[in-house]
């Protein structure tokens, strides 16, 4: 009997993307219009030929180097503000009072929304462009590094990491601080050993939330004018040119890496982070 629970266990998380391959499949054929829907095998083409150029915007993993780039300066850059932040309003009423409702009112507003704004901040300003570089190979490839994209990329990233330190900090028990006190301990040593260890996975889980937030931002960053690489670039240039299977192909790899990340997050927070639930 132990035997078929563990074969059905194997089997259970492949039924569904198998089913929905077959639907999209049988969907795709019927139709027979790769400017709809492409068919399974022309998006698994893509994959085959993952080095070959594509479109006429280099190949998927140098779009995917590009993207991966962009996602971790906006995220560095917004977990830089977020955690002290978080940190100091959790720990200091009166920073909380300062910043809480003027953060509230921003916290709503999708990433997406920002586009306007923050071009019109930067324009078309890069690393490359700050740097004064004669234009070279260096120059070509730091300019497609743009302040607007890395702007987008932060602030969707930002909320998630500042809300799960603050609720990190504001959320640890009473008991573990006043016992510091008890013990002596300075505001400084509560502050540094006993509120950010105890608020770690909370902070761990809005890190994790950041990234993801990070990622699902990219594809809006990057159609922003000025755009020549990445994903959410190779995406839109590909519906423009009525190819699908390259947009399916796009959405695949945003997804199959943002669930990479995601994964790494959550075998971290268990294996270093799971004493939380115990202290809470």
């Amino acid at each position: 009997m132990k035997k078929k629970n563990n074969v059905f266990d194997y089997i259970l998380p492949f039924v569904l993307p198998v089913l929905f391959l077959i639907f999209w499949q049988t969907t795709a054929l019927r139709i027979n219009n790769n400017a709809i829907i492409p068919t399974v095998d022309r998006v698994l083409e893509n994959f085959i030929n993952f080095f070959n150029d594509i479109i006429g915007i280099g190949t998927i993993p140098m779009n995917i180097g590009y993207s991966l780039m962009r996602v971790f300066l906006g995220y560095s850059f917004a977990a830089l503000i977020a955690l002290p932040l978080g940190l100091l309003m959790g720990y200091f009423r009166p920073v909380r009072a300062l910043f809480e409702n003027f953060i509230n009112i921003f916290k709503p507003v999708p990433s997406i929304s920002w586009q306007p704004i923050v071009l019109g901040w930067f324009g078309i300003m890069s690393l490359a462009r700050i740097t004064n570089l004669d234009y070279g190979p260096i120059f070509a490839k730091l300019d497609n590094f743009k302040f607007s994209m890395l702007s987008i990329i932060a602030i969707g990233s930002f909320f998630p990491i500042w809300l799960g330190t603050l609720d990190g900090v504001t959320g640890v028990r009473r008991v573990l601080i006043e016992s510091a006190e008890v013990l002596g301990a300075s505001k400084k040593n509560i502050f540094f050993d006993v509120l950010i260890p105890a608020a770690g996975p909370s902070i761990m889980s809005g890190l994790r939330a950041g990234l993801t937030s990070a990622w699902a931002a990219l594809v809006a960053a990057e159609m922003l004018p000025g755009s020549m690489t990445g994903l959410g670039y190779m995406i839109s240039h590909a519906r423009e040119l009525s190819r699908m299977d390259v947009v399916v192909t796009g959405i695949i790899c945003i997804g199959f890496i943002g669930a990479c990340f995601d994964g790494m997050f959550r075998l971290l927070i268990n294996k270093k982070f799971s004493w939380g639930k115990d202290v809470r």
